[in-house]
């Protein structure tokens, strides 16, 4: 991991996901990032936001035309990096519980080596199991929900540092996300976002503390008697 990424994840990791999504809504992304439905099952000693580096992840059925992967791609795992693990699209759902598989992706074995590696989180589209063990690790873990049963009666792994794309219910009509190996995930108890490393990134950067200070403004002008529409305005004008 460069010292530049490095100094990126302390950066961001003083924020929320909603100040992300904040700025991004601003760079004309009406969804601000959001991969939605993911719940935080555990998370870092600190309560931090966890912010890293996608390394992803794609699982496929047993009967898709690929070849597995064979290999442990867990002690592959980048430091700082953020582990997304996703299947193919015929095993998501637009609804609850988001995946047709009851089995889990992940468990605890993985989240001690990972740990181990420095990696900064666990991001899975699907469920993970063994919780009372990613909890005592302090780990990051998001997922749609939990599991007993492993995957590899009913999946197979396809693809290390893939585009992973995910199926989501989104109005005016569903749109599948894609993540990219590399983009940068934030993660915190208002959920997941995505943001692209790429020449915005900068904008964004410099975007994010000036909106944040802000809203700690416009904070103090409601609790100073203020109508909080009129402060937004004043407070945010020239953002």
């Amino acid at each position: 991991m460069t010292q530049e990424t490095k100094k990126l994840i302390q950066i961001l990791s003083k924020y929320a996901t909603c100040d992300m999504s904040d700025a991004l809504v601003k760079q004309k992304n009406k969804y601000g990032g959001s991969l939605p439905n993911l719940k935080r099952y555990s998370s870092n000693k600190e309560g931090k936001t966890m912010v890293g580096k996608a390394y992803t992840i794609l699982f496929a059925p047993k009967d898709d035309p690929r070849e597995a992967i064979g290999g442990g791609y867990i002690d592959k795992l980048p430091e700082d990096s953020v582990l997304v693990i996703a299947t193919t699209l015929n095993l998501q759902k637009k609804d609850a519980p988001f995946t047709k598989m009851t089995n889990a992706l992940y468990g605890g074995l993985m989240s001690t080596r990972a740990n181990y590696l420095k990696s900064s989180g666990t991001v899975v589209f699907g469920r993970v199991r063994d919780i009372d063990e990613h909890l005592e690790l302090n780990r990051d873990v998001f997922s749609f929900g939990l599991g007993s049963a492993a995957h590899g009666p009913v999946v197979k792994m396809v693809g290390i540092n893939v585009p992973l794309k995910i199926l989501i219910d989104g109005y005016p009509e569903p749109y599948v996300e894609v993540i990219n190996p590399g983009d940068i995930i934030m993660g915190d108890d208002n959920g997941v976002v995505k943001v692209a490393d790429d020449e915005k990134l900068e904008s964004i950067l410099e975007y994010i503390p000036k909106r944040v200070q802000a809203d700690t403004l416009v904070k103090e002008d409601i609790l100073n008697g203020e109508e909080c529409t009129p402060a937004q305005k004043k407070r945010r004008e020239g953002l």
